[in-house]
């Protein structure tokens, strides 16, 4: 029965036998579905050093710096505040403000009045920050072919692209969001 009960109970019945599948470490470290996360996780974490290093050696900038120029960028006018920076990013507002402290120190971002909220602050890209973010896109784009599309039969480039989008969207969704 398809759209009926009987597909969920299926469904139920074959996550329990999985978890009883596994009774040992060396089933565990087999296991296909953590197999592919692994490799999921191990290609992402990589790739960041791979990424993550060419931005600073050719730009001065950490990756984690690059995201928030980047966040900034499609702010665009007065700014974001320090909140908002922390939930794009998932950190604390504490670790952001630390994170944009540096930034403001090497000219990249600056804060302004919150015209919204006299006592609050926006963070905004500098004339610095701007052409900082353009040239470090650049590098960024050459070395994601080069490392994350040219690897891929390019017939799947579309498909990968949108099933990352799902995937970062579906935990996006489940995460609680920030205080």
């Amino acid at each position: 029965m398809i759209g009926g009960s009987h597909v969920g109970e299926r469904e139920g019945r074959r996550d329990v036998d999985e978890r009883a599948e596994i009774s040992t470490a060396k089933e565990a470290a087999d296991n296909p579905l953590v197999l592919a996360f692994g490799r999921l996780q191990g290609a992402a974490n990589r790739l960041e050093y791979l990424l993550g290093r060419a931005l600073e050696e050719e730009c001065g900038i950490s990756h984690l710096m690059f995201e928030v120029l980047l966040i900034l960028g499609r702010a665009e006018g007065a700014g974001l505040s320090m909140r908002a920076v922390a939930q794009e990013q998932v950190l604390t507002t504490g670790g952001a403000t630390r994170l944009v402290d540096r930034m403001e120190a090497a000219g990249l971002v600056e804060r302004a009045e919150d015209p919204g909220d006299r006592r609050g602050r926006l963070v905004r890209l500098t004339e610095l920050g701007e052409r900082t973010a353009v040239r470090a896109s650049r590098v960024h784009v050459e070395n994601i072919r080069r490392y994350f599309l040219a690897p891929l039969p390019a017939e799947d480039h579309d498909r990968f692209a949108e099933d990352l989008r799902i995937l970062s969207h579906s935990a996006r969704d489940v995460l609680p969001r920030l205080p």
